[in-house]
């Protein structure tokens, strides 16, 4: 890795102080040998394969929603309550991953996560009510939120000098699972038979094997490079951090919670909105799939370059832009600009590998980023959950797109002036 990646700052002010241009973490006192090469290989594998299924169980959803619909008779209203149960879910769930993890380990969480999410998926498609669909998807999406949570900690844990190469990896991987479910489940559904409960099961099959290698970090006690021993580890404890003091906590939340919102009414209704323009079920699960797609590259690239620089303010506003003009499009020629539009909806939705790395730079200790990533993503999604909910409710009321699509042109605005706020050069410790 190049020496002068920028990463987070770790515990070490005055090391910080005297090397103001090496940040990679350093060994603390005491700290004990780090661990073999092939568990670090193992805990990457983990990773993408944990992220690659972190998406599926919602933008399969979307691909498939008027099908969905139409097999359990749901009204627009109630399909926009389905919309918004990822961001509940996330949001209710969420706070429970960082005592979890104290508990059980972050390995052990990830494990039981991926199983709740196999469950889940096998269940949902056949328990024949709307009810039980949402309950077995609050299992899945259970599962979800507590390994969302956990990501940031895992890399923050292992790759200390590596949390913008890192973050990449897995948001890429997280990327390229969205985009898979919305191209593949549409004409998997019809390969199979065209059946809608098929459709969404198998991805079912890939939550499993997410299981396999997080079964073998269960009971891994080895410790992580950087990690004090015991005895060091209780010396430099330091008091519980007054999170909500924190002004570009806050900052991140809003950004998180507004970028999640975009994010959910995109995987939830973009299919359904160019359906509804006149462009078959294929194509627009296609076009899905490159939104989420451009994810692919530019989560890899996106947090490489914000973490080698102090202030990601102008990536903030980039996206930002890239999203009015999406929406823009949207609303004026939802169907001759299409892959115009997903394509610029899709480079907009990479705001969510941003978040991730700044919750990775915004705290200089692993204890400062488990509570902010808790925080940020917690309190973000609960911020997120109207708006899917209202979206389907307008699109029902006002019998067109126009209103849902100005809503979300308008939601942009504040997305960035939050995220201008996060993207400052400081950290939580400095402001709680």
């Amino acid at each position: 890795m190049p020496d002068d990646e920028t990463q987070t700052p770790t515990l070490n002010r005055e090391a910080i102080a005297r090397t103001p241009h090496d940040t990679r973490a350093q060994p603390l006192p005491g700290a004990a040998e780090g661990p073999s090469p092939w568990l670090l290989r193992l805990i990457a594998v983990g990773l993408v394969l944990a992220a690659l299924n972190l998406r599926p169980a919602i933008t399969s959803l979307g691909a498939l929603l008027e099908e969905v619909r139409e097999g359990l008779h749901m009204s627009g209203s109630v399909a926009g309550v389905l919309t918004s149960v990822p961001p509940l879910c996330f949001a209710v769930f969420g706070v429970m991953a960082p005592r979890l993890a104290r508990r059980f380990g972050a390995g052990t969480v990830v494990c039981a996560g991926m199983a709740a999410i196999a469950v889940g998926l096998i269940v949902r498609p056949y328990i024949g009510s709307t009810a039980g669909f949402l309950a077995a998807s609050a299992l899945a999406l259970m599962g979800i939120a507590v390994s969302n949570i956990l990501m940031p900690v895992i890399v923050k844990r292992w790759f200390p000098d590596r949390v913008g190469t890192m973050t990449g990896l897995y948001s890429m991987a997280l990327a390229l699972g969205t985009a898979l479910a919305a191209a593949l489940t549409v004409p998997v559904t019809g390969a199979l038979g065209g059946n809608w409960q098929t459709g969404l099961v198998v991805w079912a099959v890939l939550a499993a094997v997410a299981v396999l290698p997080w079964i073998f970090l269960v009971r891994d006690r080895t410790p992580a490079p950087g990690q004090p021993a015991p005895a060091a580890a209780n010396a430099s404890e330091a008091p519980p951090l007054k999170i909500a003091r924190s002004r570009t906590a806050w900052g991140l939340a809003c950004f998180f919670g507004l970028q999640a919102t975009a994010a959910y009414i995109t995987m939830g209704w973009m299919p359904q909105i160019f359906r509804d323009a006149g462009v078959s079920a294929g194509t627009a699960g296609l076009l899905l799939a490159v939104t989420m797609a451009m994810g692919v590259p530019l989560a890899f690239v996106i947090p490489r370059v914000a973490s080698r620089l102090k202030n990601q303010g102008p990536i903030v506003v980039v996206l930002g832009l890239c999203g009015l003009i999406g929406y823009s499009g949207l609303y004026l020629a939802p169907a001759a600009g299409a892959w115009a539009w997903a394509v610029l909806l899709g480079v907009a939705n990479c705001a969510f590998p941003l978040a991730l790395t700044m919750i990775g730079m915004r705290a200089r200790s692993g204890a400062g980023v488990v509570r902010l990533s808790a925080f940020a993503q917690s309190t973000g999604y609960l911020l997120s959950i109207p708006g899917p909910l209202l979206v389907g409710v307008l699109y029902q009321h006002s019998g067109g797109w126009g209103l849902p699509i100005a809503l979300m042109a308008g939601l942009m605005i504040p997305q960035m002036v939050a995220g201008i706020l996060a993207g400052r050069d400081r950290t939580i410790e400095d402001e709680c």
